[in-house]
Order: C-alpha cells, then sequence, then structure tokens
C-alpha cells in the first residue's frame, strides 16, 4: 500500500550535550580546573515523532490515540541502535539532562527513513560550546536527501539555558542554581523535521515553543516538546493551488503557503535574499555552475545563509532539477564530503574557506558574505556565459525588482498587532516572490526555447548536433556542456512527454503570432528576408538562426491573414515589467483551536469540527468558483482519511473529477481504496458514484503498472546499418529532414533506384551531409538591398545556382518558395525571373557558345514577353526538375487554396538537390525524378477543381501539421471571440476553432490567423465523439472513454470531467433558459441510451433517464422537448425523458440496412431533416405530423451523409460521394426553402465526417483520414 501523506510534521528532534559530560564541566568549572570552556559533542536526547495517540490504546489508558497526519510507519528502537553506536554517542541516553528528562525506561521509536546518526552534528555544525554567560537564540535550516532524491526539510533553533544540579547528584533539578558568579550555560538544538519546506512557518512554530520553554520548569520540557509536536502532527499540508492554511501557535497565526502547482514545491523563504547578497551576474555564473553540473561550494559566516541560499538556487533553475548530491550544511566533521567525485551543491562555514580552497580542485566557491564567486584552481573562473540575449534580458528585469520592504511600506503607518503586521509583510514577500519566479523562469525560457524545435517526438529523439549548429557562436561553449548533463536529460525527457509545466506554459504563451504562424509550415529551416535584413543592418542583434522558417502563402499575397510580423529578439522585449503569470486571489483556511493533542476522543472532536468548517466552506463558496471547491474539497478528503472515514474521503476526491482533476491524489486514493475493510466494500457497491471511482482508480493503476513506457531520450546518430523502408523512415525522421511518411517513401525509393531496396548507411550519411552543407550555405546568402527590397518579408533563399550566363546578363539564380530571382554580378543587383504562378512553360534547351551548344533553361511566363534564358550547364536538369515541381506545386496551392501544397513542393524539389548531390551518377537525375511528385500528378491526372468549388472554398489548413501521417477530423467547433479580454489575462479572446483528431487529441487554431495555437490537447486516449461550446469560457467534449472532459477556453487545459456516463458519451446540447435567471443545464447522451441532464454552474446532475433504442447518437432540445436520433430511430421525449412521439427509418428504407446517421430541426419553419449512413438523399419532415417525409432531396452522386448544419437559409450536407469516378468528400449547399441542391463541392479525398459554422460567415469541413484536412467556405 502506499504511504499517506503526513502533515507537517515527520518528527521533532532534541538535541544536546549528554547529562554526564554537562556534570563534568559544570564541577571542573566550580573547581576552577578550567580556563576555557570546552566545544561538547551532541547527541540526540529525545525523539518525537507520530502518531502520538492510537485508537486501541484509548481503551486502556487516560491518554488516547489517533493517527494525526502521518503514514503507518515501520518502527525501529533508537536505544538499541545507539548501544551499537557507542563509539560514535556520547555516553548512553541521558538519565537526567537538564534539557530532557528522559528515563531508561522508554524506548524512543523514529521512523524508518530518520537517520539520527549525523543529526547532532548538523543541529550544531560549529560544535556545541558552553557559555559563561546567555546567548541569543540561533536558527538555521536543514535539507536531509534519501537515496531516492528525496528530500526532507528541517530547521532547528539553539537555545541556552543554565546548567544546574542539586547536590545530590543522582537526581536531576530544574528549578535550584548555582551561584550567578559561577554559572555556566549549555545549548540545547530543537531540530522539527518536515517533508515539506516550510521554513519560514516551522521558524515561527520554533518561536513559539521558545516561549514556553523558557520560563518553564526543566520538569516540563519533555511533555511540552512532544505536545508542541502532537500538535504540528495534526496540521494538514495545503492542495496545490489558492488555498492556504492558517493555524494558531499562541502568540503567533502561522500560514502555510499552498504550492502554486503540482509541480513546484512550496515556497515559504525570502526569495529575493540571493539578489541582496550577489549582483546579477554573479548570480548567472552560479546558475551557470549548476546547469552544467559543476562542484559548488557555498561559503558564509552564518549557517542560516546557507540552506536559504541554496534553496533559493534550486527554485531558479525550475522547472530544471537538480539530481546530484545536495548538502547545504556541513559540519567541520564531514568536509570530506567535498572530496566526492561527483557534481555537488554543498556549504560550510567560511573560515573552512583557505582549506577547502587548497585541498580540492575543480570546485566552484560561492562566498556569500562577500558576493563573489571564485574557483579552487585559479584566479579567475573558467565558466561559459549564458547566452547573451538571455543574460541581457535577466540583467534588465532584475534591475527592475525592488526588494526592499522599507521602502514599499514607508507611507504607511506601524501596525499595533503583530500578527496583522506580519500579514502585511508577508503578502509584499509573496508579491516578490512571484516576481522573481517569473524571472528566473523567463530565463530558462529564453535558454532552453528552440529545444523543442530539435526534438522527434515519435522516436524520442533530440538532435543536439543540429541544435547546437543553430546556436550563435558566442553561445555554443555553454550548450556544449549543458548538452551532456543529467539535469538537461531530464529536462528533454518532460519535454519528450509533452509535459504541461511551468516551462510549456510560459514557452507557448510567449510565442509571437509570426512563430505561430511558421511552426505551420513543414518547410526545411532558413533565414527569412526580414531576418537577414536583420543580420545586416544591425549585426548585434542578430536572432537565432533557428528562425529561418518560411511562412504560408495563405492569402494572395504573403501574411495577408497573418499581419505583421512581429520583432522576436530578446533584445525588444519590453524589460520594465517582466512576463507576468494571472495572480488568483488567495484565499485561506483557518483550523480550529488546538484540542489536547494527546487525547484520542479530542482528538477526534478536532477532526470532525474541521470536517464541519470545511463542509460549511463548500456550501458558502460560489458555485462558479470550481478552483476553490476542488481545494475545499481534496482538504477535507485527507481530514476524512486521517479521521478514519474512508468512504467520505472518497467522495470528496470523487469531486475532484468536477472541480480541479489537476490536484487528484492519485496514489493516496489507490491506498484508500487497497485499505477498506469488507464492511466499507460493501457500503460502497451501493453508492454508484464511489463504485465507479474505485473500478476506475483500480484500472488506471493497473494500466500504469502494465504500461511500459521507455522514457530514455535518444541523441540522433547516423545509421550504420544497411536499410529497410522501416528502418529508414525511423532515421529520416528522427534526422528532422521530414516527417511525412509518403514523401520519405519516395525518398527511399530515389535513393535505392536501379538496386537492391535497402540504403547504404554511407549513401545516407551523404546524403544527410550534403543537406546540412545545403542549409548552412543558405544561412550565408549574401543579399544586395536592392533584393531585400523586393521580396517579402517572410521569403527565404532556398537555392542558389553557381554564377552563370542568363539572357539578362551574369549571375546567380536564386529560388525562394515563391519566385526565381537573378542576382547579377559585378554591380550587385536584383532582377525578377518569375514568380511561379506566372510560370507558363519550363523547358530544357542549349545556347550557342563559340563552337559549342550549353545546356540552357528557358522559362517562359504570363508577364513578360521574352523568354528568360539561362545556362545552367550541368546544372540543368536539376533546376528544370525542381522549377517544375516548383510550379506544380503552386498551381495546385492555388486551385486547392491549400498553401501545403507549395510547401511539400519545395521540401520535395530540395529532397531532389540532395539526391542528385549525394548519388554523384548519371542515374541521379532518374532517382530525383520519383521526388517530382506534384509535377507527377498534373502529368498523370490533371485535378480540375470544379468552378463551383474553387468560388466557394477560401483555405484548407491541416491539424495534422508535425505528424507522420494524416489523422482523421472527427469533429469540429468554432468558438466565437470574447471582447474585452486584456492580453495580459489568460488567454487573447480570439475565436478559435477546436479539431479533434484520433486518439483524444484536440488541436486549437486561432481562427482570427487560423495558425495553430498550440500543438494538442489531451483529452483520454479515446476517439472524441462530440464537443460543445459552454458560456465561451468552457468546451465540453464528449468520449467513447465514457467521459465528458471540460476544457477551459482561457487556460487551454482540462482540468474537470464529468463521470456518470456508463458507456461511449455520443451527443451533447446546451438547454433553453425557461427565465431570464434559471440555472443554465446541458445535455449528454451516451451510446446504450442513457441521457443526463448537467447543471452548467455546478457540473451536478439534475435528472437521469434511459430511453430504449439501437445506438443513442446525438441529442438536442427544440421548443420545449428533447430529440434524440438513434440508429434506428428518431424520438422526441419530454423533459422528463417520458416519449412523446416516435420516428423510425421510412418505409422505402426498412429493408435496407441503413441507420439514421444525423438530424437537422428547423424550427422556424418548423421542420425535421434526416440524413442516412448509406443513402444519398435527405428526408424532410412536418415538426406537427412526422409520420412520414413529406419531401425527400436527391443527392447527385452521394453514397451516404454522416453530417447536417443549418446556415442561414441553407442546409449545408457533409458525406461521400463520386466526383471524377473516384471516391471523394463531399459537401451540397442545399436551398432550405425550395429543397434544392445548390451547390456540389468537392475538396477532400476522404469522407466529410465533421461541419460547422463559424457566425454564419463561413462553413469548416473536416475529411477522414485519408485526407484529414479542415477546408474552409465562404457562405452566400
Amino acid at each position: 500500500m502506499a504511504d499517506i501523506p503526513s502533515g507537517l510534521l515527520e518528527a521533532c528532534v532534541v538535541v544536546g550535550a549528554a547529562n554526564e559530560k554537562l556534570r563534568e564541566v559544570h564541577q571542573s568549572h566550580q573547581q576552577g580546573k578550567i580556563k576555557e570552556l570546552p566545544l561538547l559533542g551532541a547527541e540526540v536526547l529525545q525523539v518525537h515523532a507520530p502518531p502520538f495517540v492510537t485508537k486501541e490504546s484509548a481503551s486502556s489508558e487516560t491518554h488516547g490515540h489517533a493517527p494525526a497526519f502521518s503514514r503507518v510507519q515501520r518502527r525501529r528502537s533508537f536505544i538499541k541502535k545507539k548501544k551499537e553506536r557507542a563509539g560514535i554517542a556520547n555516553g548512553e541516553t541521558a538519565k537526567g539532562s537538564d534539557g530532557g528528562g528522559g528515563t531508561t525506561t522508554e524506548d524512543i521509536s523514529v521512523p524508518k527513513d530518520l537517520d539520527l546518526i549525523a543529526l547532532p552534528q548538523l543541529c550544531f555544525p560549529g560544535g556545541l560550546q558552553i557559555a559563561s554567560e546567555q546567548r541569543e537564540d540561533s536558527y538555521h535550516y536543514l535539507v536531509f536527501t534519501d537515496v531516492f532524491g528525496n528530500r526532507t526539510h528541517a530547521v532547528v533553533v539553539q537555545y541556552y539555558r543554565p546548567i544546574q544540579f542539586f547536590q545530590d547528584v543522582g537526581h536531576q533539578n530544574g528549578h535550584l542554581s548555582s551561584s550567578k558568579s559561577s554559572r555556566l550555560y549549555t545549548a540545547y538544538g530543537i531540530c522539527v523535521i518536515s517533508k515539506y519546506p516550510y521554513y519560514n512557518a516551522l521558524r515561527d512554530c520554533l518561536s513559539c515553543l521558545l516561549t514556553q520553554l523558557k520560563p518553564s520548569w526543566m520538569g516540563d520540557f519533555e511533555e511540552r516538546v512532544k505536545e508542541f509536536s502532537a500538535k504540528l502532527a495534526l496540521v494538514p499540508i495545503p492542495p496545490p493551488g489558492q488555498l492556504h492554511v492558517v493555524f494558531n501557535l499562541r502568540p503567533l497565526q502561522i500560514g502555510l503557503p499552498s504550492r502554486e502547482d503540482k509541480d513546484r514545491p512550496a515556497i515559504d523563504l525570502d526569495l529575493h535574499l540571493p539578489f541582496l547578497c550577489f549582483r546579477p551576474r554573479q548570480l548567472l555564473q552560479i546558475i551557470t555552475s549548476l546547469l552544467i553540473e559543476q562542484r559548488v561550494v557555498l561559503l558564509s559566516c552564518d549557517w542560516a545563509r546557507l540552506t536559504l541560499l541554496a534553496e533559493s538556487l534550486m527554485l531558479f533553475i525550475h522547472p530544471l532539477v537538480w539530481q546530484h548530491p545536495f548538502v547545504p550544511i556541513l559540519s567541520r566533521q564531514m568536509l570530506d564530503f567535498l572530496m566526492a567525485p561527483t557534481a555537488y551543491l554543498m556549504g560550510c562555514h567560511l573560515h573552512h574557506y583557505e582549506e577547502v580552497a587548497a585541498e580540492t580542485d575543480d570546485l566552484i566557491l560561492v562566498n556569500i558574505d562577500d558576493g563573489t564567486v571564485s574557483s579552487s584552481w585559479s584566479d579567475g573562473i573558467d565558466l561559459p556565459d549564458v547566452p547573451l540575449a538571455a543574460a541581457e534580458c535577466f540583467i534588465k528585469r532584475v534591475e527592475g525588482l525592488q526588494v526592499h520592504y522599507d521602502l514599499e511600506v514607508c507611507h504607511l503607518g506601524d501596525s499595533t498587532e503583530v500578527n496583522a503586521r506580519r500579514a502585511q509583510r508577508k503578502q509584499w514577500q509573496s508579491k516578490l516572490n512571484t516576481h522573481i519566479q517569473n524571472i528566473t523562469l523567463e530565463l530558462i525560457v529564453n535558454i532552453f526555447r528552440e529545444v523543442h524545435d530539435h526534438l522527434n517526438y515519435e522516436h524520442r529523439v533530440f538532435n543536439s548536433e543540429e541544435f547546437l549548429r543553430s546556436r550563435e557562436p558566442a553561445d555554443q561553449p555553454f550548450y556544449k556542456k549543458v548538452l551532456d548533463t543529467h539535469i538537461f536529460h531530464s529536462f528533454l525527457r518532460d519535454r519528450l512527454t509533452r509535459k504541461m509545466d511551468a516551462f510549456t506554459r510560459m514557452e507557448l504563451s510567449t510565442r509571437t503570432e509570426a512563430y505561430r504562424l511558421r511552426s505551420m509550415t513543414e518547410s526545411p529551416r532558413r533565414p527569412t528576408m526580414q531576418e537577414l535584413a536583420r543580420k545586416y543592418t544591425s549585426p548585434e542583434s542578430r536572432l537565432s538562426k533557428r528562425l529561418g522558417a518560411s511562412l504560408p502563402n495563405l492569402g494572395e499575397s504573403g501574411g495577408s491573414l497573418a499581419g505583421p510580423l512581429r520583432q522576436t529578439s530578446f533584445k525588444n522585449i519590453q524589460v520594465d515589467s517582466g512576463m507576468k503569470s494571472p495572480q488568483r486571489p488567495v484565499r485561506f483556511f483557518k483550523l480550529p483551536e488546538f484540542p489536547p493533542p494527546l487525547a484520542y476522543h479530542y482528538v477526534q472532536n478536532y477532526y470532525q469540527e474541521m470536517i464541519t468548517l470545511l463542509g460549511k466552506a463548500i456550501s458558502g463558496a460560489a458555485s462558479g468558483d470550481s478552483s476553490l471547491l476542488a481545494r475545499y474539497h481534496y482538504l477535507r478528503g485527507f481530514v476524512n482519511t486521517v479521521a478514519g472515514k474512508r468512504l467520505d474521503a472518497l467522495e470528496d476526491f470523487q469531486n475532484l473529477y468536477k472541480t480541479d482533476t489537476d490536484i487528484f491524489p492519485g496514489e493516496l486514493v489507490n491506498a484508500l481504496v487497497d485499505s477498506l475493510q469488507e464492511g466499507e466494500q460493501a457500503l460502497a457497491d451501493r453508492r454508484p458514484e464511489i463504485k465507479h471511482l474505485i473500478s476506475r482508480v483500480k484500472r488506471d493503476h493497473e494500466r500504469e503498472r502494465a504500461r511500459h513506457v521507455d522514457e530514455g531520450v535518444k541523441r540522433f546518430q547516423l545509421p550504420k546499418k544497411h536499410m529497410q523502408l522501416e528502418d529508414f523512415v525511423r532515421h529520416v525522421q528522427e534526422s528532422g529532414i521530414v516527417k511525412d511518411q509518403g514523401t520519405i517513401h519516395r525518398l527511399f525509393e530515389a535513393l535505392t533506384v536501379g538496386q537492391q531496396k535497402q540504403v547504404d548507411p554511407e549513401i545516407f550519411r551523404v546524403f544527410y551531409t550534403f543537406w546540412k552543407e545545403t542549409e548552412a550555405e543558405a544561412q550565408e546568402v549574401a543579399l544586395p538591398a536592392s533584393a531585400l527590397e523586393h521580396l517579402e518579408a517572410n521569403e527565404c533563399v532556398f537555392k542558389l545556382s553557381s554564377s552563370v550566363k542568363t539572357s539578362h546578363g551574369v549571375g546567380k539564380i536564386a529560388m525562394t518558395q515563391r519566385r526565381l530571382f537573378l542576382l547579377t554580378e559585378g554591380r550587385p543587383g536584383y532582377m525578377e525571373v518569375t514568380k511561379f504562378r506566372d510560370i507558363e512553360e519550363v523547358k530544357i534547351s542549349s545556347a550557342p557558345f563559340l563552337l559549342l551548344r550549353i545546356p540552357s533553361l528557358k522559362i517562359k511566363t504570363t508577364l513578360r514577353k521574352e523568354t528568360f534564358e539561362v545556362n545552367l550547364k550541368s546544372e540543368v536538369d536539376l533546376w528544370h526538375l525542381m522549377v517544375k515541381e516548383m510550379w506544380a506545386g503552386r498551381k495546385m496551392a492555388d486551385d486547392h487554396k491549400d498553401p501545403q501544397y507549395m510547401q511539400q513542393a519545395l521540401t520535395n524539389a530540395l529532397l531532389m538537390d540532395a539526391v542528385v548531390g549525394c548519388l554523384q551518377s548519371q542515374k541521379a537525375i532518374f532517382a530525383a525524378t520519383k521526388l517530382a511528385h506534384f509535377d507527377r500528378m498534373k502529368l498523370e491526372v490533371p485535378l480540375m477543381v470544379p468552378k463551383s468549388t474553387s468560388e466557394t472554398l477560401k483555405h484548407k489548413i491541416n491539424p495534422s501539421l508535425g505528424l507522420t501521417s494524416p489523422q482523421a477530423v472527427d469533429v469540429l467547433l468554432y468558438t466565437p471571440g470574447q471582447l474585452g479580454v486584456s492580453s495580459d489575462s489568460e488567454g487573447d479572446g480570439n475565436p478559435k476553432l477546436w479539431c479533434a483528431l484520433s486518439d483524444g487529441k484536440v488541436v486549437v487554431f486561432d481562427a482570427a490567423s487560423w495558425s495553430m495555437q498550440q500543438n494538442q490537447v489531451q483529452v483520454g486516449t479515446s476517439r472524441v465523439n462530440c464537443m460543445l461550446g459552454v458560456d465561451r469560457q468552457q468546451v465540453w467534449i464528449g468520449s467513447q472513454d465514457s467521459v465528458i472532459y471540460i476544457i477551459s477556453t482561457r487556460s487551454m487545459s482540462c482540468n474537470k470531467q464529468l463521470t456518470d456516463h456508463r458507456s461511449e458519451v455520443t451527443g451533447l446540447s446546451l438547454g433553453e433558459r425557461s427565465e431570464k435567471y434559471s440555472p443554465k443545464v446541458a445535455y449528454s447522451c451516451s451510446a446504450e441510451g442513457a441521457v443526463i441532464v448537467w447543471d452548467v454552474s455546478t457540473l451536478q446532475v439534475r435528472k437521469q433517464f434511459r430511453v430504449s433504442c439501437d445506438r443513442l447518437q446525438s441529442v438536442q432540445l427544440c421548443n420545449g422537448t428533447l430529440w434524440c436520433c438513434a440508429r434506428d430511430c428518431i424520438m422526441e421525449l419530454w423533459k422528463n425523458g417520458m416519449l412523446h412521439r416516435k420516428i423510425s427509418l421510412p418505409e422505402q428504407l426498412c429493408g435496407s440496412p441503413t441507420a439514421f446517421s444525423s438530424l437537422l430541426l428547423y424550427h422556424e419553419r418548423e421542420q425535421l431533416w434526416t440524413a442516412c449512413i448509406d443513402v444519398g438523399e435527405l428526408c424532410v419532415w412536418h415538426l406537427r405530423e412526422p409520420t412520414k417525409p413529406f419531401q425527400r432531396i436527391q443527392l447527385p452522386d452521394c453514397a451516404g451523409v454522416t453530417c447536417l448544419i443549418k446556415v442561414k437559409n441553407q442546409i449545408w450536407v457533409g458525406g461521400r460521394g463520386w466526383s471524377s469516378g473516384k471516391s471523394r468528400g463531399k459537401i451540397y449547399v442545399v436551398d432550405a426553402q425550395r429543397h434544392t441542391v445548390e451547390k456540389e463541392l468537392v475538396a477532400h479525398t476522404d469522407c466529410v465526417q465533421a461541419l460547422c459554422s463559424a457566425e454564419d460567415r463561413y462553413v469548416l469541413s473536416g475529411a477522414a483520414r485519408e485526407d484529414g484536412k479542415i477546408a474552409i467556405w465562404k457562405v452566400e
């Protein structure tokens, strides 16, 4: 069974000097035998760890037990271990220590994973000093790491008490003392250990404890510490999010801040401390040391600074995780740890500086007190610089930080109430911490932003060489070291699993529109004209070379839908404010006053009071604030768990599906399920929601155990063996050259022409090298200013000929994705040859030169009378093939309004170039013809686009971009934009197109520019059947796995699920409001006939019923009744689920193996339109008398209908049919009044599966897998 997470306290340990040693020092001092007070060895005096009370002992003892917030732990005897360590610990267990008061009859036990051997040294890292006068209390902080990398945190207070003894040395005295002149003081260390890094809170708890201990009798010491520990064990840890936990521990009110999300630790320290100690450039050096995994030693005279600075540094590199030894405090006995051969982050006292620097090589020494960074092997420091653009941005951001609290509050009066003053300071600190986190996260994002451009997700490959090649030369030393580290490898693993963490969210939110549009293409990386112009005019602001991908030609003029490209250089980032993450209001849950914590019935009453308070909070929370409700349910589930109310706990955790699945504690719930007793299991079986939760948790747990996920990361390597087709496809995809399987198959044919069907590894190496060299040459293209003026900003030069003679002088022919142009020599100049769409004819000819005839290429265009001729000599065949392919691709792109054809043609042309370059034989040109895909299509089957299709079709987009093969478009949904949404808030307010692909992938497009917003939102792993926009803030998605997933349109995340259906969800529909303020409802149906009515605001089930039919497919509400479409019938139901009317298949279809596929309610005309799966006709019925259709509309060349939508006065019909003798996806536009087919549209090569309307201005259609594209149609 998995461990149940503990509460705030893991253990409380008291450390001090052995009683015998204290007595010996005291007597010697009284007798004047010692001149200097000695350092004593410390040992463990007390250990207090939960559980403090148990139910079993309540019946037999005055003080009973409760489980508290703790794991059920195996325990071990400390006494036994201590005796075995006689040589390590000083003396036996304290019999009469002035601080402990422990007895030898009690067997102290500690948690199994708490190692007490080194703890005394860490509590007194400088040694336990006997003093002749009272000293100030001193706090410091510890971190322990187990072999699995799990960290435990601790706060230690050292406080001094006078050494006091009776004259009878066999007993202990807590109040009589020796004379003041000869009084000695000894230190006691109280160490509070927690699984959670609540440093400030635990320090405040210890401060409260000291106010009780200092005036107390020494005989009460142990009891008070034990009671203190038991109280902390009752404190629950807040779940991730905006709910903090607050409790009273007199005289202070103490708060536990929650984690921001489940991937981040709680932050309860002052993150600005490093900025008070170091200048920004020194901080960058320290961060660099961690990123390249150096051996780093922090040094300070103040022990407390070491851990606080070390923990801050760990947070600064988030989400990268330090995976090496992390020991912020080393005692003087532990300095030999610094000889470890691995990377580490450790800390020690500053007076060891010379010793550490002299005896250990290759250390980065960080002097916190002086704010300096040095190395142990030289005067200077040999660390690579952080990439310049990222470093400058970080420095500018840091300069804008306001880290002085006094400046913030100098206009305010001082509060007379200590807790109010503390709360004010904490609020300021929280805002500052958030600002600092944003700055450091932005640094990490700026450093690693472009890593994902070099990842292959299908094969889990990172092309490190290509990534390095794309870095600026000055930044390469940094990246060369970082790329070989464990920390970066782990980061890659998270990127390849598409982890949606803070890095991903910021990286997505800071992408420019230009970058999003560029990501919509698959053309190889080349610098655009805009970037080349920037390079020549401002070399110092030159962008990273990876920005050389071209944009799609979305309209007649480049970028017409995209608008102007925005500057993406870091240097032009507005650095005054930095990246902002939306701040959700923080809420506080105050715990009840602590009971006597060592009495079972008091503790149980305390739990019940907490459960009651949480119930009131849930009832009082706004129904729309599901995030806060989720936190209350989580906390109450946690309390129910430790109170032994397992079924109530499961019910609370079940509610997280409807409020926030991101914080669902899978391991805890699985442990709860495993711990159910027979009686509880029987009760659970009678509660459907709990029974369903249990089966789901078990299923998910088994699936997790059975699933073997290879989370390794491979670096791209050239193949060493001959490759058949399957291996060749994998290697090409891993290389990043091209992903599309069809294109790779044609490349395989080209490289294996006239030989056995396998590719030699040497051929692949030469091919890959040629491709990369060509790419590198394009980076260095030197274009004159006149050329930059004529070319569009997003154009790239992809091919440059050698110097040749042309009919317009000598120069070089350059090819972009849009045109050919001549770069004249001598006096550099620009002359356009032609745009690809203007070509009329391309042919090979020969031009006379002295007595020879030189092979030439003649290009005839529609815009120029004379033919352009260029003497390309040996290059002529290749250029002929490339220009023809680009011409054919341009024509198809224009005819089909699909810019991807142009991108595919460009890729084909460049692959031809690489094939000819690597084969270097007479068959090279013949091999290259295998890649002339569009030119062959134009010759073999001239695809004429019907006039009606060409006039109505506006654009096509590919939702499967970046995938290895097309995916079926199963469902489409358009959601309108939201006016008044500011750019600083989550989301941009633009209209969106939601596209459901196979296996639960949902791709989202910005409908203002048709650019892909983010690659995908994953909703389960099953097919999506339906989608519904709700309140412009949510999208509900019905899946084959019986779950309704709810996506926020602002955060673009799915963190709610409705799990009440028991079979696949097939339909969703919004209800009608009877009154203005009546609750909004939604209807869902599943295949077996279940219909559920949901309250949209609370996500509670208002009603559910079942209808008898053959596969219920959709549900719609019209004029107060519910219409359900099944395969065998259409039913009209009253809202209570009672059947009103039933429509069966038309008589003429009853005998055929067909079924209803969709229905459409045209309530303005009181009509019902129906369609069938395998029949090419529509039936129109009167809603008043639906006994038989009054009109049947034949659809020409139609084999079946899949979907219907109403747009204005038209019915758009999607299905499949025949065109030019081939089965194609077809769309019919039917006049709703005359019942005639107005248009027959053909733009998909596979069945049309989805239709949706964009505000009655456009209709969008999605096709099955063979086509896999979305067409955008203009509505007349």
